[in-house]
Parts: structure tokens; sequence; C-alpha cells
């Protein structure tokens, strides 16, 4: 009798192998998809953080510059400063700017400061000098000469203060840093001025 219950006892190595062979197929399956939702969720992530840092380096470099002389013109006959001339180019590397005259929307906008006004919104005006192809956005290769019409109340507009008086122009282009122009008018205002 001992012969024929030991055909019917359970062996259960054999079913021991199949159900961990079982359980490790379903970690390694868990594992893919988990690893796979990870992966994912972290191409993800730096794809945002790669873009967040090329706008910040767009936002923080300077997408135009000075080229040349900072020029003062006189604003008639009583030695006072009417207008300030500046030419800016892109800087190298950059992309194009649109430079759309007095704050259009998304535009440059060129503020104005001295010891006594600070205007925001400067009026200004625009020539391409050379080569240009007759639209708003400054490219490469080209340069534009800004005409800025010193604001009412500027001590520049004053015939008792007009000379050596110390004044500020910011460039504000639509993409990039913000471009500081200060410079000091001479002590002899005369009708076209150099200023260093």
């Amino acid at each position: 009798m001992k012969g024929i219950f030991s055909i019917f006892r359970k062996d259960e190595r054999a079913f021991t192998g199949l159900e961990s062979a079982i359980v490790l197929t379903a970690f390694v399956v868990v594992a893919a998809v988990f690893s796979y939702v990870v992966l994912g969720a972290g191409f993800t992530t730096s794809d945002t953080a790669k873009k967040t840092i090329d706008e910040g380096v767009k936002q923080t470099t300077s997408s135009v510059e000075l080229c040349g002389d900072v020029i003062a013109i006189e604003g008639g006959t009583d030695g006072t400063v009417g207008y300030i001339l500046t030419t800016i180019q892109l800087t190298a590397g950059q992309s194009p700017v649109d430079i759309g005259e007095n704050s259009d929307a998304g535009m440059m906008v060129v503020s104005y400061t001295d010891s006594s006004l600070y205007n925001p919104n400067t009026t200004w005006s625009k020539r391409f000098v050379g080569d240009n192809d007759e639209d708003d956005v400054l490219e490469l290769h080209e340069k534009v000469e800004l005409n800025i019409t010193v604001p009412d109340g500027a001590e520049l507009l004053t015939n008792t203060t007009a000379v050596n008086q110390e004044f500020r122009l910011e460039l504000k282009p639509s993409v990039g840093a913000i471009v500081p122009v200060s410079r000091v008018t001479p002590p002899q205002i005369d009708t076209v001025m150099c200023l260093r």
C-alpha cells in the first residue's frame, strides 16, 4: 500500500521551478515597464530643461550692440541737444531682431534717463544704413541708425544745463538683454557732437 500512495504523493519540485520562472518573468516585465515610464519622464523633463536653458541664454545675451559713435545734434540755435543718433547691429551668432518703431507690440523700446527725468518710452525713428531688405527686422550684416528725440523736460533741452550733462539711453530689443548707452555732453554745445 505504501507504494501506491507514493505515486499519488505531491511532488512540488517541478511546480516550484515553474512558479519561480513565472514570478521572475513578471518581475522583469514590471521592471521593464517601470523603467520605460521613468525614462520617458526623464526625457520629457530634460527636453523641458533644455528649452528653458535655451530661452534663458537668449534673454541674457545681448541680441544687438552699438557700432560706431553716439552723435548729439543741436536742438536749435539755443545751445540745447534735440536728437541723439546711434547705430546698432546684431551681435555675432544672434537671430534676427524685430525693431519696429515706438513700442509697437513686442518691438524695441528706447528709454531716456537723466538727473531730472525718466522717460520709459522715448520717441525714435530708424534708418537702415547700407544693405537691407526693406523690412523692420535687423538681420545679419545690416545696420540701423536710430534717431532718438530728446524728450520734453530733459535737461539736454534746457539751455542752462545742457553742457556737461550726463544722460543714459536703454535700448530694449524684443529679444535679448538691454543695451545701455551712457554719455556726457561736452562743455560747449555745437551743431553736431561726437559723444565719447
